[in-house]
């Protein structure tokens, strides 16, 4: 890993499921000038439809993002992540359809491209992204899903949300239909020095709060932080496979 960002991972299967079914990765191009062309990739990814469907469909959208992104890519990170998502929904409508027994199958993906300083991502389901910048919290995400919409209209206030019965009925999915929208058009955002990057699936924000989020991104360096995170999940019940990625952005 090259200098500049400090990177932390950590998965978790909870405290009440069988099997992980999120998936994750961090990645970088091995060669200097295929690093300066394409930046850093970071994806995350909570896979839905039974156990074997959903460790599947995770692990094929983070695989299919990465090979996409790298062999595909032209001079465009945002255009190439929406390429790779793209790719990754029609990979796994195709192995379910090979797959009967997968039918179903789908996934939760986020993912950023750090290049150059300039922020980029895409983003399909309720896997969130963060930024923490000079003591605030931002969500760059919004959820695709019943209560997202349901918030979006009014209908819901946003602390509400967290809490709703039907918060993980998904709206939107890699896998989940024949079209799917990404939402990944922003243009790249200029990092600063000090901010710190949070991916995670539903299992760590649906039972941590925003806030416990900033504190623990401000207070720990990644590595402390995802095991201080994942910790606290646990200790709340961990009703769901819990994944976290933390990018610290220095000089």
């Amino acid at each position: 890993m090259r200098p500049g960002v400090e990177v932390a991972s950590l998965s978790d299967v909870g405290c009440q499921r069988d099997n992980n079914e999120d998936s994750y990765l961090y990645w970088e191009p091995t060669g200097d000038e295929e690093f300066q062309r394409k930046g850093r990739l970071a994806v995350i990814a909570d896979g839905m439809g039974g156990h074997e469907g959903g460790q599947e469909a995770s692990r094929l959208a983070v695989e299919t993002i990465r090979e996409v992104y790298d062999q595909g890519f032209r001079d465009d990170p945002q255009a190439a992540l929406v390429e790779s998502f793209a790719a990754a929904h029609a990979r796994i409508l195709s192995y379910a359809e090979q797959h009967p027994s997968f039918q179903g199958m789908g996934t939760t993906c986020t993912a950023l491209v750090i290049r150059s300083r300039q922020l980029y991502f895409a983003h399909v389901g309720d896997s969130r992204l963060y930024l923490v910048r000079d003591g605030q919290i931002q969500r760059l995400t919004r959820d695709h899903s019943y209560v997202g919409r349901l918030v979006e209209s009014g209908l819901v206030r946003a602390e509400d949300a967290e809490r709703h019965p039907q918060r993980h009925i998904l709206t939107a999915a890699l896998g989940a239909g024949m079209e799917v929208a990404v939402d990944g058009t922003e243009p790249g955002r200029e990092l600063q020095d000090g901010d710190d990057l949070l991916l995670c699936t539903d299992g760590l924000w649906g039972v941590v709060a925003e806030e416990e989020l900033k504190m623990a991104v401000s207070k720990y360096p990644p590595a402390e932080c995802c095991a201080a995170l994942v910790k606290l999940a646990r200790q709340r019940g961990g009703p769901d496979n819990i994944t976290v990625l933390v990018l610290h952005v220095g000089s």
